[in-house]
């Protein structure tokens, strides 16, 4: 059997947009909900949800029955030895492309690039484990480093310095904006809206698209999100599976409570 394809990666390299959603309620349950929705990808989030290697691969295999969809997974961190582990360990599941947070310098992105692939390209350990079903796609080994897609988060004054050689890295195959750290690091904690953080977002997206890499975004906010992808956003996150819940939940709730209940959460939360 031949190394699956990673669709996602493809659609990037294509130019098409990959609408996706963010999953923070680390369930196979919700996860499979979310997966017969039609989305283009769907993030299992491992930086700030409760997730862990086993939680993360049963989301995995449930997206996997729901064609047309594709699991991204977020790592908690990326960098050093702790990183190279875990990043090594996600790709071992099975999942092809990886989210890493807080990327700053191209130097940090080349790192990442060397952990996604096996040798002689990279420093990736060789196993495969589960990723080459047990050693039943025989060229797993010579074929995984072409699958795998890295994705990598600018979402600090830093990283948006060094945002041009971030995306320049050969390797790095998008660059994610971090609305909600990006507008912490700019003085506007809490405000990803702020014109000035909004600004910069615009800018970012224009520059990682004329490096050629995807660039991706989060915002439940509709017309937030068509603007974006009006601005060259190639693959974003429309909404979180928390907030959706949270959201109708409360909602619900208030439309049978007396005018003391609390107010349904806002649509603009994002991170």
């Amino acid at each position: 059997m031949q190394t699956p394809v990673n669709p996602f990666k493809t659609a990037l390299a294509e130019n098409r947009p990959q609408i996706g959603l963010w999953m923070g309620l680390a369930s196979a349950y919700t996860a499979e909900i979310c997966a017969g929705a039609g989305f283009d990808w769907l993030l299992i989030d491992g930086e700030h949800a409760p997730n862990d290697l086993r939680s993360i691969l049963a989301q995995a295999q449930v997206i996997a029955g729901y064609p047309g969809t594709h699991a991204i997974a977020r790592v908690p961190v990326g960098h050093g030895n702790v990183g190279i582990a875990l990043i090594k360990q996600y790709l071992d599941l099975g999942i092809q492309t990886l989210l890493v947070p807080m990327v700053d310098t191209a130097a940090q992105a080349a790192q990442l690039v060397r952990a996604m692939r096996y040798p002689p390209g990279g420093i990736r350990g060789m196993g495969g484990a589960r990723a080459s079903r047990w050693g039943r796609y025989p060229q797993y080994a010579r074929e995984a480093n072409a699958q795998v897609c890295l994705l990598v988060q600018a979402e600090t004054s830093e990283a948006m310095a060094n945002l041009d050689a971030i995306a320049g890295t050969e390797g790095v195959d998008g660059v994610f904006i971090g609305p909600a750290d990006l507008s912490a690091a700019m003085g506007h904690v809490g405000d990803p809206m702020h014109p000035e953080v909004q600004a910069t977002i615009a800018d970012a997206l224009a520059r990682i698209r004329k490096a050629g890499k995807g660039a991706g975004i989060l915002t439940p906010n509709e017309a937030v999100a068509r603007k974006y992808l009006e601005l060259g956003a190639t693959f974003i996150a429309v909404g979180l599976d928390n907030n959706l819940l949270a959201t109708a939940t409360s909602a619900l709730a208030a439309k049978f409570k007396d005018a003391g209940a609390p107010a349904p959460l806002p649509a603009s939360k994002t991170y």
